[in-house]
């Protein structure tokens, strides 16, 4: 990957409004307010059928969790999806982050090192270059 892919004025993430990076690596979600549920991406009502009353504000998520679980991409992923050329094999994690929401990311190390039960961080990485510009999502780095 060159240079240019990595400087701030180039990235453009994969889907905006989903996550930002300007005060560190954050989602973009929702909490409901009685039930304290965690959404991601926002939703318009609490979906848990134990909640009396649905108030959901505005939340994001960031900082660390603990790998729950892992899976390993070893094929390319299928159209709409991109990435960089050649494939490279990579992990999609389950992370419980501290703030208590559980979501779904790619793991940006090797899939060799990868382990259940990791302290890992939410970061904004690119998962494709096109066009000199590096498109990112978020994604999980073991600390």
């Amino acid at each position: 990957m060159n240079e240019l892919a990595n400087t701030a004025a180039l990235r453009e993430p994969c889907v905006p409004g989903l996550f930002s990076e300007e005060e560190g690596a954050r989602l973009h979600g929702a909490r409901c307010t009685c039930c304290n549920t965690p959404y991601f991406p926002r939703v318009a009502t609490c979906r848990n059928p134990a909640c009396e009353e649905s108030k959901i504000v505005p939340c994001t998520f960031g900082g660390e969790g603990r790998l729950w679980s892992y899976s390993v991409a070893d094929f390319p992923p299928p159209l709409p999806h991109r990435y960089d050329k050649p494939f490279v094999p990579y992990a999609i994690g389950v992370v419980d982050l501290d703030s208590g929401l559980r979501v779904v990311g790619q793991m940006v190390d090797p899939v060799e090192v990868m382990r259940v039960g990791a302290r890992v961080r939410l970061v904004i990485e690119p998962i494709h270059h096109e066009d000199g510009k590096a498109f990112t999502s978020w994604k999980f780095k073991l600390l």
